[in-house]
């Protein structure tokens, strides 16, 4: 009997350190488009150590849903691939949230990826779908429920 409760407990410790990663992001930013409003949820990396990791490690990213990258400062800003293994969007955002560039980034490649301008926030989607809701340089954007 005793086994049984510590492997109910066991199963049950496991299954709530997988929920997080399942359940809704708790930020979004809103991008205004030609196409109209595209409102994207994201993971919140705000610290050396989640803007470190980033999106390394996941084998997928579904639609709509992506990570927003908050810096201290406004410079420009270099990503890379390494270790992630699905190809993205990187969004960066200015200082006032207009878009100054978009670049598409291969998985797992370690070339520095930026767009040549000072930027305060980079939002990471899948690939395809800046294009997919055009978004582009000027482009306006807005955070719902981001804490900087």
């Amino acid at each position: 009997m005793r086994r049984l409760l510590v492997g109910l407990l066991c199963a049950g410790a496991c299954h709530t350190q997988a929920a997080p990663s399942m359940s809704r992001p708790p930020g979004a930013v809103r991008f205004e488009t030609p196409r109209g409003p595209w409102v994207v949820r994201v993971e919140i990396a705000n610290t050396d150590e989640s803007r470190t990791r980033g999106l390394m490690f996941r084998r997928e990213l579904p639609q709509d849903r992506g990570m927003i990258f908050i810096f201290p400062s406004t410079e420009e800003h270099g990503f890379w691939m390494h270790n992630t293994l699905i190809a993205l969007d990187l969004i960066f955002l200015g200082e006032d949230r207009t878009v100054l560039g978009v670049v598409t980034a291969a998985p797992q490649t370690d070339t520095l990826r930026s767009v040549g301008k000072p930027s305060r926030y980079v939002v990471e989607v899948s690939a395809g779908e800046a294009a997919a809701h055009a978004v582009g340089p000027g482009t306006k954007a807005a955070f719902i429920d981001i804490q900087e």
